[in-house]
């Protein structure tokens, strides 16, 4: 069965294909900003019609393209939500989760098979729910069990619809009292940020691949914006076709720093770097890097702009979503095809 692996992991294609396909790839990174703004619209509605109860404790489940807005959301707001935020990958919730618990279920497509099963233990449960999807089996379970729901529009890869449904999420914490509407103006200034800077994101993002090419990245950053280097590696891996990891600060310097002594040629390095880093870890990060740069040469710093914790972070995403595509238009690929996550899916439905 499972000798379907075996021969390749993307789908040959033409090189119009693979010319329509970073095209494609290409409008949908462009238009995050606007996708921003339109989440703000999005989420203003759904939640007026939201029915809610004290909650406290929050727990989001989802994976890859819908998931990673979970972590974005934790990161950004870790230093005012009023209760703990617990991220799940998988299919059984925490016995902790009861009447007090919010759950937020992300899946874009609406039959993620684990975000589905967690979801299916809530029944039991009874935590509060919002649902947040493009359609699919998720939004018939949120309808038929009277769930909150936000349906966000459809028809993308679920990686680039995260200008909508991270933004969900924030309302999600709002709608229940959890945070503020500041994050409302934060997004507002992000999106116009990326408008004016596209021309510079752009440029850098194709110099910075130029360094990446034939190398493997490895994604450094502060552990209070892990999601960004989490997002970064993503699209690296799904985009770009290309292995790569990640690890934060400070717990890096207590176990992989010395593993860089078997390093092999072959690297390279990306700091990511924000204003609201602690000057603590800021100054680990200069020490690892007078490390690591006797074994690469191909050390990339990667600065934040903006003013607000959620302006800096979206900027990163933005950013490197670009280099992603500036990877893959480099080895000229195609950045859409995820065929081999395909024929794993159906594999796994059989098994």
């Amino acid at each position: 069965m499972f000798g379907i692996f075996a021969d390749q992991i993307s789908t040959p294609v033409s090189a119009m294909q693979i010319a329509q396909a970073l095209q494609q790839m290409e409008a949908y990174i462009a238009k995050f900003p606007n996708d921003l703004l339109e989440g703000l619209r999005i989420g203003q509605a759904a939640i007026a019609g939201f029915h809610t109860a004290p909650v406290n404790k929050v727990i989001i489940t989802g994976l890859g393209g819908s998931g990673i807005g979970g972590r974005i959301l934790e990161n950004a707001v870790s230093q005012s939500c009023k209760v703990p935020i617990l991220f799940l990958q998988d299919y059984t919730l925490p016995a902790w989760v009861d009447h007090d618990t919010l759950l937020i279920a992300v899946s874009y497509s609406g039959n993620t098979e684990e975000t589905l099963s967690a979801l299916a233990e809530a029944e039991a449960r009874k935590p509060q729910v919002v649902c947040i999807t493009a359609g699919g089996e998720m939004e018939r379970v949120a309808r038929e069990n009277h769930y909150n729901i936000i349906v966000i529009p459809s028809g993308q890869p679920p990686r680039t619809s995260l200008g909508w449904n991270s933004v969900q999420q924030f309302f999600a914490l709002h709608a229940y009292g959890l945070i503020d509407n500041r994050f409302k103006s934060d997004f507002t200034a992000a999106a116009d940020l990326l408008h004016r800077e596209k021309g510079a994101i752009v440029t850098q993002a194709e110099e910075i691949a130029l360094a990446l090419r034939n190398t493997i990245p490895i994604i450094y950053c502060e552990a209070g914006i892990e999601a960004v280097a989490v997002r970064l590696r993503q699209q690296i891996n799904e985009n770009g076709k290309m292995l790569c990891w990640h690890h934060v600060l400070p717990e890096m310097n207590h176990n992989e720093l010395v593993g860089w002594a078997g390093a092999k040629n072959g690297h390279s390095v990306l700091f990511l770097k924000t204003s609201f880093d602690n000057p603590r870890t800021s100054n680990r990060v200069e020490l690892t890097r007078s490390l690591v740069k006797t074994h690469t040469e191909i050390i990339v710093d990667l600065i934040a702009k903006g003013q607000s914790r959620i302006e800096q972070i979206y900027y990163l995403i933005h950013l490197g979503d670009w280099i992603s595509y500036a990877l893959a238009e480099l080895e000229g690929i195609d950045p859409i095809d995820i065929s081999v996550i395909d024929r794993f899916k159906s594999a796994l439905a059989k098994s």
